[in-house]
Parts: structure tokens; sequence; C-alpha cells
């Protein structure tokens, strides 16, 4: 399975790449105001490098739930020193989280090389936009806005559901002139999900696998966490790499994390145990 980014190319066929989360806000829901400053930024891209992240995604508008949209100008302010000092430098494919075809424009011309939109295409100028650049794209799901997406969220069967809409706006995507291989699709763990839908996604994603794409997962810090073992933002590291981890196992081949070191030691694991299920690998025991 190949996912194409630009002059970038991904062999996913057994390999589970990790992105690493840069929040250049003031208001994300689990480090708002700690990378907002460009030399902060920075510093922490870096070191999420070190750490092993194949990707990094930079974000200038927090989705956390009941968040308001960042005008265009603003989220390009944050984002232009970050990307100038990561793009020629950095070996990890850099990654713009933004529903604006702006603000994605002038990322893409910066160095950019994917397109995390959680609206799926909503904004009319990105399906041309990331043809014409052929970028790599990511598609999430999500019901609503971040301003009221968790306001009583509903579904008769969350991964099938989740699955079809994902296939429409994928379909979407290849009538715009997107080719596949550039695409990946996110589930949206906790962008219109109550506790028991997010769960549901991560035990039961070999649903949105089977649209044949890489799937991006994002669980890190993830309040279906907290609720789950009633702890806060910051004491949700143990509960997100298990989550990780049975997604891996389940089938994603992308994993956005804000610990990226330990998410790198969860992923390879969960792969080997993945591929011991699939293909009989056996894992080599330690010399005593």
């Amino acid at each position: 399975m190949l996912w194409r980014c630009r002059d970038r190319v991904f062999d996913l066929t057994g390999r589970t790449l990790v992105m690493g989360i840069v929040n250049i806000t003031p208001d994300s829901f689990s480090d708002g105001g700690r990378f907002f400053a460009p030399e902060a930024a920075l510093a922490h891209a870096r070191r999420l490098v070190a750490e092993g992240a194949d990707l990094l995604d930079l974000g200038a508008e927090s989705t956390r739930p009941g968040s308001q949209p960042v005008p265009d100008d603003e989220q390009w302010r944050r984002l232009a020193p970050v990307l100038a000092g990561l793009a020629g430098e950095t070996p990890a494919c850099l990654s713009v989280d933004t529903a604006s075809a702006a603000v994605a424009e002038r990322a893409l011309a910066a160095g950019a090389q994917i397109v995390n939109d959680v609206t799926a295409l909503g904004d009319p100028g990105m399906a041309g936009l990331v043809a014409g650049r052929g970028a790599g794209l990511v598609l999430m799901h999500m019901r609503g806005t971040p301003a009221d997406m968790q306001h009583d969220p509903r579904y008769q069967d969350a991964a099938s559901e989740v699955a079809a809409r994902l296939a429409e706006r994928l379909e979407a995507a290849r009538a715009a002139g997107i080719a596949d291989e550039r695409v990946a699709l996110d589930p949206g763990i906790g962008f219109g999900k109550a506790v028991r839908h997010s769960l549901e996604l991560v035990a039961r994603l070999e649903a949105l696998a089977a649209l044949g794409r890489p799937v991006l997962i994002g669980v890190s810090r993830k309040s279906f966490i907290g609720q789950v073992l009633d702890l806060p933002v910051g004491e949700r590291l143990e509960g997100s790499l298990a989550a990780t981890a049975v997604a891996v196992f389940n089938g994603a081949r992308i994993v956005r994390t804000h610990a990226v070191a330990a998410t790198v030691r969860a992923v390879r694991v969960a792969e080997a145990l993945r591929g011991a299920r699939d293909h009989g690998d056996r894992v080599k025991s330690p010399s005593p």
C-alpha cells in the first residue's frame, strides 16, 4: 500500500508511520500555549523528529470541542515561521492541519507535503488545490463543527457509518482528480463521537481499512481515554498507548501522537503482533 505525498512516497504494506503533533496554538486541549511561540514550536518539532517521528503535523487552529475558527491570516502568521524553519532542514514529511484552502496553498508553497483536513474537503477550493499540487491528503470524519460536534452525537453503527461517509469523501476526491494513492482516511476519534463510539471505531477499525487506503488514527490524550480511566489530560499516556497498539493491530498505518518516543515503541510491537497474525512471522527471541 503506497501513500504519495508530493515527492515523498511511503510504502505502508507492513509499516506504520508515526506523526508528531505540533500545536502552534494558545488553546489546544492538551498543550495549548506551550509551543505557541515560533522558537518553542521549532524546538518541539525537532525533538519529535529526534524521537522518531516520520511526519510532523503543524496546526495553527485548535479543533477541540467548542473551539471557534481562526482567521486564515492568523493561521498563516502562526505557521509561516515554523514552516520556514523546518522546510529543507527536517527529514520528516511536513503536514499542515487546516481546513482552509487559502492556508493550505501557502503551506504547500512553503514546503508542506500533506494537507490534514478535518472537514474532508469542506472548503470548495481544497480539492482542486490538492489535486493540482500533488499533495498527500488526510480526509477526516467529523459530524458538525468543532463548536457543536459533541452535542449528543448518535449512530446506529458507528464503524459502518463512518466508513460509508469516508467512502463518499474518497469518491469526491477522485472526482476532483486526486489519485487514491494520495489519500489517507481518519475516523476522527472524538470528533462528533461519544465515548462508546470512539471505543467502537478503534475496536472495529478493519471496517475503515477495508476501503483500501491507509488509516490514520489519532487517540493521543483524547477524552474517551480520560473517561475510561477517570484521568486528566496529563495522565493519559498509558491509555493512549494501549488504544494505539490496538488500532495498529487492527489496521492503522499512520498514528498521530503527542508522545513520539513511547508511541514508536508501542507501534513496533503492535506491528510485530499484526505480522505474526497475518503472515505467521516470528519475532526472534533475544539471546540468553
